[in-house]
């Protein structure tokens, strides 16, 4: 696998990363860039063009991000190529359009059948991150794959703003779009890790009326009412305060562990919140938050436990999905979690990805994908 990173520089003009050796064969190029940057129409097509006349037969899939992964790096205000060509594979691309009101399930059960099945072995989606309901869109296309083919992506993002998030395939990005890519052939490697750091805190609640993603009572009363008494003065800030103190949903009462959650908008007419993936009626849910040291060793472990899975390989491209709200946390020290992931994985492969408003990738130990919300999740790629 041959694997090229690209920056977009202040010329309007594509310069390999340092160390990055090009190669023109490249079937796929990872475009991540932040939401005003991508919302540029003339700076875009000029970017892609540029791509095409470097990489002629590649599927160009572009993201919006709170943030850009380059190596141990994190870039603002630009955009980031990462150029894959497998040696002893091929990779096919599809998109749909998110309709207005439509289950997320159906349309990723619809991009899921875009794929053909023979040879495929790994899945990466990214989806819009505001009108898609990732977990329901995880739901759609894995009932629709092969049980032995893997899926991991995550939610476009615009730094916290919640305004508008973009995904396109060979197109200038837009809203509501979602994008997966098969990765085909028999000799792939595919490893994944995921970890959050974030603790509990306060008691169990019940979600007593929820209607999908949208969280209406917690233990018979107003859910956003219930929520800003545990925020105090950061209600001030909701939504993006809210990246700060997400909900865990739980097995089952006093489990130590669950899914996170992230609230993504507030009704204040409905007193209602809106997460970025389903919050089933009677679930067990429990407050969270974290500390900057907590959420380095998370990205830590997350890399340990897909480099473990790669049984020795050494990966040739590593994707990073963490969320915004961890920047949030971090602020400055940021970069202490992709370096502390990078060391873990052995300072090996090309690092690329992005900061989400969900996550997706495998959960321990059940194996299945799920979103997640608050995580490092990390997909790490090499061909035997």
């Amino acid at each position: 696998m041959q694997v090229t990173q690209l920056l977009w520089d202040a010329t309007r003009a594509w310069r390999p990363a340092p160390n990055n050796a090009d190669s023109t064969d490249a079937q796929l190029v990872l475009l991540f860039g932040d939401r005003p940057t991508l919302s540029d129409h003339a700076l875009v097509i000029d970017a892609l063009a540029a791509l095409w006349r470097r990489y002629p037969c590649a599927a160009i899939v572009c993201c919006s991000g709170g943030g850009q992964i380059s190596g141990v790096d994190i870039m603002d205000d630009t955009l980031v190529a990462t150029a894959i060509q497998l040696d002893h594979g091929t990779v096919i691309a599809a998109a749909t359009t998110h309709a207005p009101k439509e289950n997320s399930a159906d349309a990723g059960a619809r991009l899921a059948a875009e794929l053909p099945t023979d040879g495929l072995r790994y899945v990466m989606v990214l989806s819009d991150g505001l009108c898609v309901n990732g977990s329901a869109l995880v739901r759609g296309m894995t009932a629709a794959l092969p049980d032995s083919v893997t899926l991991s992506g995550g939610l476009a993002a615009d730094s916290g703003e919640f305004a508008a998030t973009l995904v396109g395939l060979n197109e200038v990005p837009v809203s509501g779009r979602i994008a997966a890519i098969g990765f085909y052939g028999e000799r792939l490697v595919v490893a994944h890790g995921s970890l959050g750091g974030w603790e509990m805190f306060g008691p169990d609640r019940l979600v007593t009326r929820s209607v999908g993603n949208v969280v209406h009572e917690l233990d018979g009363q107003p859910a956003l009412a219930l929520y800003k008494r545990y925020l105090g003065s950061f209600a001030d800030g909701l939504p993006a305060s809210a990246l700060l103190f997400p909900l865990c949903l739980k097995a089952h009462e006093g489990a130590e562990t669950g899914l996170v959650r992230t609230v993504l908008g507030v009704s204040e007419i409905e007193n209602s919140m809106t997460f970025a993936g389903d919050v089933p009626e009677g679930t067990c849910v429990r407050l969270m938050r974290t500390s900057r040291e907590e959420l380095v060793a998370g990205a830590e472990g997350a890399s340990a436990v897909a480099r473990r899975e790669l049984g020795g390989v050494e990966p040739s491209l590593v994707l990073l999905v963490s969320c915004i709200g961890r920047r949030l946390v971090l602020k400055h020290r940021v970069d202490e979690e992709l370096e502390s992931a990078f060391d873990a994985m052995g300072s090996v492969g090309v690092f690329a990805g992005f900061y989400s408003f969900g996550e997706i990738a495998p959960s321990e130990p059940e194996g299945f994908s799920a979103l997640h919300n608050q995580t490092m999740t990390i997909t790490a790629l090499a061909e035997r």
